[in-house]
């Protein structure tokens, strides 16, 4: 069995939905990139060596683990760490929507207009929005598919507007045929 999966795709995507949804059917622990890369969520980033170094010593004490989220750039000496990496795409319109409906859940009435988060929100929409169309300079497909290409453990890809529960399926799927 994958002691070491790493589930990653672009914001909005569903990684930290899948990770934690695997965690409750697997003796996996949940670990989730944001909680290292940001030292106060969405406002200030974490320095790169600390927070590579708190997340190797979590890795470390809590194998069999899951993580989600994206890792590229800060986290690329950790590639060759994942048994299986999970790719999660879906289509840019229904990514976005649900980046939306997040944000408002997040921020409420000051992530719109006139609201104190609304440039914030704005920016970072835009920021979500280059996924499918940006180079390697960003969080992006391109990137994404590049850092795969380096990948030695399995790679599964699940693109498409799937169910929590059908991605869930899919993975325990693929987990079942390498024991």
């Amino acid at each position: 069995m994958y002691r070491r999966i790493h589930i990653m795709g672009a914001s909005g995507a569903g990684t930290t939905t899948l990770g934690k949804a695997l965690a409750a059917r697997l003796p996996h622990v949940h670990l989730d990139s944001d909680d290292y890369f940001w030292e106060q969520k969405y406002t200030k980033q974490s320095v790169v060596a600390e927070r590579l170094n708190k997340l190797q010593a979590d890795m470390a004490q809590n194998e069999p683990w899951i993580l989600s989220g994206a890792v590229c750039g800060w986290g690329d000496s950790l590639r060759d760490t994942f048994d299986l990496v999970v790719f999660l795409w879906i289509p840019e319109q229904v990514r976005l929507e649900r980046l939306r409906a997040r944000e408002y859940e997040r921020y409420g009435d000051e992530g719109l207009p006139g609201g104190d988060k609304y440039e914030d929100v704005q920016e970072f929409m835009a920021w979500a929005a280059l996924y499918d169309t940006a180079g390697p300079e960003v969080r992006s497909r391109t990137l994404h598919e590049e850092w795969m290409a380096g990948l030695s453990g399995d790679l599964l890809r699940l693109e498409g507007d799937l169910t929590v529960e059908e991605r869930v399926e899919a993975v325990l799927q693929n987990l079942s045929r390498s024991s």
